[in-house]
């Protein structure tokens, strides 16, 4: 792989904030639906069991939109292309909003995700602006505020619905990526484009990062923890809706608080990669994961635990991602929206198999079934990191990467 190129790196604490609001924002539209499943169900006349394919619907579409749309950020200019990701981001909310029935929302919803990518353009670029000693950090509070983005989106539709319905949340959102788009437009610094291939050959050297063994072994990782996250929160809407807690929308939303406090403690993961420990403390995220669904397991019937099992389960998941992530922008400074598409492309068909097996493992075993396959998941990933961390710091340059 190449190394990163000298050139000022104007990315203050301001922009590094800014990206951080913007990327929870954009990828948090994503997730509005999840709290509300029940009571979009009960208006559009559809079973509640037919619900769960919102969520998978949402993540193959972004996975779609990730594969097709982030890899322009290695050829265009972030500075336009991004603002008009969040438009076309806009306009797929308001059909959301306008939806008459199960299938007009679903398909607007899946494009709502093909659109809603600029979050994962903005994380790569935040790599790009960021001095090397501190990358993990920049790339840390970024992606840590994905995952704020993803938690409150939950408690905010929760509160939002409560009082004006599930089709308020959408316009609102509709409102507030208009003016993220305008703010980013105004604060994203014009960089030259760090590739002048063309559009096909670009996607082609896309799969040409799957070549390295190194990214090859953190997609595993990456899809297998973010199957388990899908799963759990897919399933946790069901569980908190039905006896013996029987919460209503607003109450549910209000868990995604729980994971919000995990996220947080997360976002200094990316330190632990500037002190090159990020291998050791992956294995630990999982280990941790792993203890997560046992304790979730053990509270079918306590909130206290439910509680405990969310705030473990999105440190340890959110840590590992900053990680990964960070791992996989220190191979290349030309190929980063590249390599981050290969990695959110992976997450993505992860979490759409994730949500697709909560509604059928919820079906045929209700959470304990949901708890055991997420500590199956656990082990699995464990076994993966034992043999393979020995060579994932050691990557080789395949052909066609440039």
């Amino acid at each position: 792989m190449t190394a990163p190129s000298a050139g000022p790196r104007p990315m203050t604490r301001g922009l590094t904030f800014l990206f951080a609001v913007a990327a929870g924002a954009a990828v948090g539209n994503l997730y509005w639906a999840q709290p509300l499943l029940d009571i979009i169900g009960d208006d559009l006349h559809t079973p509640h069991g037919s619900m769960g394919w919102l969520i998978t619907a949402t993540q193959l579409g972004y996975a779609a939109g990730i594969l097709l749309i982030v890899p322009l950020g290695d050829r265009l200019d972030r500075r336009r292309l991004i603002p008009v990701m969040l438009l076309c981001a806009a306009a797929a909310l308001v059909l959301c909003a306008l939806a008459p029935n199960f299938g007009f929302l679903l398909a607007a919803i899946t494009l709502l995700g093909v659109t809603t990518v600029s979050g994962q353009i903005l994380t790569p670029l935040a790599g790009d602006l960021a001095e090397p000693a501190h990358r993990g950090r920049t790339v840390g509070t970024v992606a840590s505020g994905i995952l704020v983005g993803i938690l409150t989106s939950r408690t905010i539709a929760g509160l939002v619905a409560g009082v004006a319905g599930w089709r308020a949340i959408y316009l609102a959102a509709a409102v507030v990526t208009v003016l993220v788009a305008a703010l980013l437009h105004r604060a994203v610094p014009r960089l030259a484009p760090k590739t002048g291939i063309a559009y096909p050959a670009l996607i082609a050297s896309v799969a040409a990062m799957t070549k390295i063994a190194s990214v090859r072994w953190t997609l595993a990782l990456a899809a297998t923890g973010f199957a388990a996250f899908t799963m759990f929160w897919t399933a946790l809407t069901f569980l908190l809706s039905a006896p013996p807690f029987d919460y209503p929308t607003p109450v549910i939303g209000l868990f995604g608080l729980a994971g919000l406090a995990g996220a947080t403690v997360a976002q200094r993961a990316g330190r632990l990669h500037d002190r090159g420990l990020s291998l050791p403390a992956t294995g630990l995220g999982w280990a941790l994961i792993l203890i997560a669904f046992v304790i979730a397991g053990l509270g079918r019937h306590s909130v206290v635990l439910i509680v405990v099992a969310i705030l473990l389960l999105d440190a340890a998941i959110q840590g590992v991602n900053i990680l990964n992530q960070t791992r996989l922008f220190a191979l290349s400074h030309e190929a980063r929206s590249r390599l981050n598409t290969v990695y959110i492309t992976g997450n993505f068909l992860g979490g759409a198999a994730g949500s697709a097996g909560a509604t059928l493992l919820w079906n045929a075993g209700g959470w304990p079934a949901i708890t055991i396959a997420g500590m199956a998941l656990s082990v699995l990933a464990l076994t993966i990191w034992t043999f393979g961390r020995r060579g994932a710091l050691a990557p080789s340059t395949p052909a066609g990467v440039r």
